[in-house]
């Protein structure tokens, strides 16, 4: 049996500095994953595989409009003002973190900055 083709291969290759601007390209603009696999001629799925496996090798970091911002709370304040004054702990006082690899942080009452911060290393390097 002999087969032709008839055409151009539709199989392309394409290095890791063109995927990440591809990738890098959603949401510049409002870009959805829909407009700019359409834009690259590709598929959805193509586009969400390329960025999960960037992100596994450590080639595509967090996104930029990313940021921490500092949290102060008016309770820990009335502490300092009031001597004997107990805040209570109940699952209200409960902060969650969600980190790069998906993965959640659940933290209840008070935590040092320095501990919290050990813990999110923690759980993002395993």
């Amino acid at each position: 049996m002999r087969g032709e083709i008839l055409g151009l291969e539709r199989r392309r290759r394409w290095n890791d500095e063109e995927k990440l601007a591809i990738v890098g390209s959603i949401g510049v603009g409002g870009a959805t994953v829909t407009q700019v696999a359409q834009r690259h001629d590709l598929k959805r799925q193509q586009v969400y595989a390329w960025r999960h496996d960037l992100r596994r090798r450590g080639l595509l970091s967090a996104a930029t409009d990313t940021m921490f911002l500092p949290v102060g709370f008016l309770e820990a304040e009335l502490c300092q003002q009031q001597q004997g004054y107990q805040p209570r702990v109940d699952q209200d006082d409960r902060v969650e973190v969600v980190l790069r690899n998906g993965r959640s942080l659940r933290v209840v009452g008070d935590v040092n900055v320095a501990t919290l911060v050990r813990l999110m290393n923690a759980v993002e390097a395993s």
